[in-house]
């Protein structure tokens, strides 16, 4: 009887046990077995470079979902991001989808500044207007090898100055 006993109460504390991880597992995996609380977008880029899948997508300083997928779209030569974001939060078709760096040298992220002037986009809708990130190093070698040039002024007595 005492066997029996220590063997139920084992048992009992292996089977807590396996619960206990396999909701931690969900809860932290941002896995979902019931049900998914977000629906997907689309933002087609012409380079998402630094951007990877479970990168956060934030709107107004908050994180709204994540990028799902990266996909080549071979017929318009462009890369097509598929983003998740939560129920509940509304994105109009005006809105700008922008990949940034967090930091001068951080990892990459999408915003999207979320419009308003449009219409609604429906679960599976397509932001249009994007902008690629700027390419920090390639910025800085246009300015030091001197392909950054300045706006020549106009001379003083050209009918371009206006007195």
């Amino acid at each position: 009887m005492q066997k029996f006993t220590m063997e139920t109460t084992v048992g009992i504390f292996v089977v807590f046990g396996l619960l206990a991880v396999g909701y931690m597992t969900v809860n932290l995996g941002h896995f979902s077995i019931l049900g998914d609380d977000s629906y997907s977008l689309f933002a087609p880029f012409s380079s998402v470079s630094g951007l990877r899948a479970g990168s956060p997508v934030m709107m107004l300083g908050m994180e709204i979902g994540k990028v799902q997928k990266l996909a080549m779209d071979q017929k318009n030569q462009m890369a097509r991001v598929e983003i998740r974001v939560k129920n509940g939060i509304q994105v109009y078709d005006d809105a700008i989808a922008v990949i940034k760096t967090e930091g001068l040298i951080g990892d990459k992220y999408l915003s999207i500044s979320p419009g308003g002037g449009g219409t609604l986009l429906k679960p599976g809708g397509t932001i249009a207007q994007t902008q690629p990130a700027a390419d920090f190093l390639d910025l800085l070698g246009k300015y030091i090898f001197g392909a950054v040039k300045k706006e020549e002024e106009a001379p003083p007595n050209s009918p371009e100055v206006k007195k």
